[in-house]
């Protein structure tokens, strides 16, 4: 352990004095809070040159864990105790997560054919984030997070093919000068992940009994280690995503906290999955009908293909969220535990909004047939078939 945060250390010395800007990439979950909080107290100690200035970046995605959440929330007052500015980064309320489903009627994202959800919840606002932050500054920022090899295979190969790259070396850290895909950054972002090497087993340790003494800053870190699993995390191996991730084959994030007594009341969340499947089906969305000619005259490859959310079904899914939340919440007022918001009541008025207003995604009207209706015509090699599509 000490080793790793020797080398974290001379990562930060090596690469972090060309830079008088720093921020960090802030997500909440292990990896990057680990990385928060070891560089607050290396700051705090004098183990590495303060930058001139220093914003830390939290990507609020309205889907956290719920523990998770708590924790960034008592993170973000102690950061406010230190006096360092901290931005939270959240996407405009029309293409928030709920907002985007159940008022403009989107369907909820799945990993064949429209995976939306983590460009426009988390990428897209914090590299707008970023833009709007040097805009404010003179030079570059050097951006710090909490990437790790060992997360995942792709990752890790994306890593070995760049390690070298703009004067990196392997073992000090991954350093960029370019944030990878980030149009209009360029030269004007570096990214370095000082905590490369560390193994997961550091992770837990420096969450669970480093972070939280006082001799290395006392922070709200512990809990963290518990949404994934507490001391068991390693062997689970539940990585943390959206609060009923669509995407996820198995929720075993959750079912890790659930599994703590503390966080029990919060059993109502597996409901969230089941709901994104069943909003997906034919008799809860609109089919184009016949074939869609394309702005080029051409007919599209996809005839009669699924689209948006009727309205109904849109009230629908609303109206089982905020059960969801209203059953939470009534539990954590009677246990003294931490409420939630799935659906804010700004969040909930834009809803109500957009379907009151007859909203429906571009290319959509709203007076397409629902996608159970049989169809009459296909246009297949110029030929009109007659054709049925439910699924």
């Amino acid at each position: 352990m000490t080793d790793s945060i020797e080398l974290t250390v001379q990562s930060l010395q090596a690469y972090g004095a060309d830079h008088d800007h720093w921020g960090v990439a802030w997500s909440g979950g292990k990896d990057s809070s680990a990385t928060l909080t070891l560089l607050i107290y290396l700051l705090d100690t004098g183990k590495i040159r303060q930058p001139k200035t220093l914003t830390v970046f939290y990507a609020d995605t309205r889907q956290e864990l719920i523990p998770l959440a708590v924790a960034a929330r008592h993170i973000m007052d102690e950061l406010e105790d230190r006096g360092i500015r901290c931005e939270v980064v959240t996407a405009p309320m029309d293409k928030r997560f709920m907002v985007y489903i159940l008022g403009r009627g989107v369907p909820p994202p799945n990993n064949n054919t429209l995976r939306w959800c983590t460009r426009q919840i988390k990428i897209d606002p914090m590299e707008q984030a970023l833009r709007d932050r040097l805009d404010q500054l003179d030079g570059q920022i050097l951006m710090i997070t909490g990437v790790r090899q060992g997360e995942s295979a792709i990752r890790d190969r994306r890593i070995e093919m760049s390690c070298g790259k703009d004067g990196a070396e392997c073992g000090q850290g991954w350093y960029q000068q370019v944030l990878p895909n980030a149009k209009g950054l360029r030269g004007r972002l570096a990214t370095l992940a000082p905590l490369l090497h560390w193994r997961v087993c550091h992770v837990w340790e420096w969450l669970k009994h480093w972070a939280p003494t006082a001799e290395f800053g006392d922070w709200s870190t512990a809990m963290i280690a518990d949404a994934y699993g507490g001391d068991e995390a390693e062997e689970i191996n539940a990585r943390t995503g959206c609060i009923g991730c669509a995407l996820a084959q198995q929720d075993k994030a959750l079912d890790s906290v659930l599994l703590l007594p503390a966080w029990s009341y919060l059993a109502p969340l597996k409901g969230l999955r089941p709901l994104w499947r069943e909003l997906r089906k034919p008799q809860y969305r609109l089919r184009k009908a016949g074939a869609e000619l394309l702005k080029d005259g051409s007919i599209a490859k996809n005839p009669q293909r699924m689209g948006p959310i009727t309205l109904e079904a849109r009230l629908m899914g609303l109206d089982r969220v905020l059960g969801i939340q209203n059953e939470i919440n009534t539990s954590a007022r009677a246990l003294g535990r931490p409420e939630i918001d799935l659906i804010n009541p700004e969040e909930e008025a834009r809803i109500r909004e957009l379907i009151a207003a007859d909203t429906w995604p571009q290319g959509w009207e709203g007076d397409e047939p629902i996608a159970t209706t049989v169809m009459d015509v296909v246009y297949q090699n110029g030929v009109i078939q007659p054709q049925l599509f439910l699924d």
